[in-house]
């Protein structure tokens, strides 16, 4: 959640849990934590923690990443993942 900027109801719809698996920390039977964890780790400490929730939100070439996160769209979330750190965090001008 601080990593990446997430509320806790965005992390129930990540990760496919009810809010009391993420109060109480029983997410051990979902893969998808420590996944998510190890992909936003490197990303995390290129960009810094407050570009990433920036360009979490930004919507991208392919789309916002969150709405990949949140729709669990994995593979579409490690290509936002590998885009940001082959491009690094591109704002655009609004028109």
């Amino acid at each position: 959640m601080d990593r990446l900027g997430l509320s806790e109801h965005e992390l129930c719809r990540a990760l496919d849990v009810d809010p009391l698996s993420v109060i109480s920390g029983e997410l051990e039977h979902k893969p998808q934590l420590p996944i998510l964890l190890a992909l936003t780790e490197e990303a995390g400490e290129r960009a810094g923690s407050q570009t990433l929730r920036r360009w979490l939100r930004a919507s991208g070439p392919r789309g916002r990443p969150l709405d990949h996160l949140l729709e669990r769209d994995y593979r579409a979330f490690e290509d936002d993942l590998q885009a940001l750190a082959e491009r690094g965090f591109v704002l655009r001008a609004g028109r």
